[in-house]
């Protein structure tokens, strides 16, 4: 297991300081604010807690409220909901400086047998053949407003793996494309069998990229070219089957809408034999800046 995969379990690792209530510290993303996928995987992991270990995360509905402070730790409070006999619901409020930041509603479910069906995955090249984040980022080196930039993502992902399909976002400003974003991510290391432990490491990469397809369609860079504002609003998952965050996830992203300053990324990922595992949506404040 790489050092930085280590950092990121120990991030994610709470502290209990009640029966219901936990901290979690945080850390400075790309941008001087807690990373909302930390945030959302570190209330799953507060709700995990609190759940029976035959029943396992099958969706998860979370609302952005405020910007989350770095140099702050982070309160999960949870409320059990209800714990019935197949499914088990948990409300989680994430507090700092006395005010929430972040709200989260996850259902766990224990296993059971029921109908089949799953859309097909997309075609896309072998996750092996494409340029890692070392590789890729200095390429653009040149388009980003701060010359740091390239050292914080790398820092940020460095207990990923995450690969583009096609050039990102920063690769081609000023030229629109198809909203449609395709990567591949695993974890830098292998994890440990428990379940819920590979879908909050998902749910904690899921937040990275939902959105570019978004900026894709209007040949906008991102934040890290200056030429987007933007933050994640609300967010979704749904966990269809099981999967492993240590191996190769496609993250199949497109985006149907954007208006009103918001925009709309909808997502599959998919096992590297074609299972469909994981539904996402995400909406997120979009804005050119004045």
């Amino acid at each position: 297991m790489s050092e930085a995969l280590q950092s990121l379990l120990d991030l994610l690792d709470l502290e209990r300081i009640e029966e219901n209530i936990f901290r979690g510290r945080s850390r400075s993303a790309v941008v001087p604010r807690v990373f909302g996928g930390q945030v959302a995987a570190q209330a799953l992991v507060a709700a995990g807690r609190t759940v029976p270990e035959d029943r396992l995360a099958h969706s998860l509905h979370a609302y952005f409220l405020r910007i989350g402070d770095p140099g702050a730790p982070i309160v999960y409070s949870v409320d059990r909901i209800r714990d019935g006999r197949s499914f088990t619901t948990r409300r989680v409020v994430a507090v700092q400086h006395g005010q929430p930041i972040f709200h989260l509603s996850a259902s766990f479910q224990a296993y059971e047998e029921g109908m089949e069906h799953q859309a097909p995955m997309p075609p896309a090249p072998d996750p092996e053949t494409l340029p890692t984040a070392a590789e890729l980022l200095p390429l653009y080196a040149d388009v980003f407003t701060d010359a740091e930039v390239v050292e914080r993502i790398l820092e940020a992902r460095e207990s990923v793996d995450l690969r583009y399909v096609d050039a990102p976002p920063y690769g081609t400003v000023g030229e629109p494309r198809e909203p449609r974003s395709q990567v591949w991510f695993r974890t830098n290391g292998k994890l440990a069998d428990d379940p819920l432990l590979h879908v909050v490491l998902a749910t904690y990469v899921s937040d990275m990229t939902l959105l570019d397809s978004i900026l894709l369609a209007h040949g906008r860079g991102g934040w890290v070219t200056g030429d987007v504002v933007g933050a994640s609003l609300d967010h979704a998952m749904w966990f269809h089957r099981p999967f492993r965050a240590d191996e190769w996830l496609l993250y199949d992203q497109e985006s149907p809408s954007a208006s009103g300053g918001r925009g709309l990324g909808q997502a599959r990922i998919y096992t590297q034999d074609g299972r469909l595992a994981i539904s996402v949506i995400q909406e997120g404040v979009v804005r050119v800046p004045r």
